[in-house]
Formats: C-alpha cells, sequence, structure tokens
C-alpha cells in the first residue's frame, strides 16, 4: 500500500484540504508538504496523528478490502441506537434527515 496516496484518498473522501488535515491531525503544514514533496511516508507518530484525525485505527488506515467501510465510534453509536428504535421511529428519522 502507498501511504502517501492513502492520505490523499481519505483527505480527498472527506473533501478535507492540507490545511484542514494539518489543523485536525495537529501537525505542522510544513510536514504534510514535505512528507508530500519527498513522497516518503511519515513517521508513526505523524501517522498515528493523522489517523486519529480521521478517525480511524492504524489497521483500518492499511486495510486494503475496499468493501469494508470505515465506520467512526459516533457513526457506531448512531447505528446501535437505530437498531433500538421501533419502525416507525426508524421512518421519522429517516425523514427527518432526509433520506427517504
Amino acid at each position: 500500500m502507498k501511504v502517501i496516496a492513502r492520505i490523499r484518498q481519505l483527505k480527498n473522501d472527506r473533501g478535507w484540504t492540507d490545511y484542514r488535515l494539518a489543523s485536525e491531525a495537529m501537525i505542522p503544514q510544513s510536514t504534510l508538504a514535505s512528507m508530500y514533496e519527498r513522497n516518503t511516508p511519515p513517521k508513526l507518530d505523524i501517522l498515528e496523528n493523522i489517523c486519529h484525525a480521521f478517525g480511524i485505527t492504524l489497521a483500518q488506515f492499511f486495510q486494503e478490502d475496499e468493501l469494508t467501510e470505515i465506520v467512526s465510534e459516533d457513526e457506531k453509536q448512531l447505528l446501535e441506537g437505530y437498531r433500538k428504535l421501533s419502525s416507525a421511529k426508524k421512518k421519522a428519522l429517516l425523514d427527518l434527515i432526509g433520506t427517504e
């Protein structure tokens, strides 16, 4: 797996700029620029910060199975709560968020 390409993919999937990623990962923007320019993967601590910013684990970062969707902790809680709702409440929630 190409680490730099994966970082760019995750960043683009979220519609983030380099500035936003650096800010969310609490790393200098120059670190990202240098990483891209030299095409060298980040050190482990930087990669952990980047993964944390994306709301994923290192294992999820390196997972190559594209069929597996990355779900954040917040999304997991939403799914668990949704599954406990009655059919009428599920429909009302879907109407509220505009998915139906």
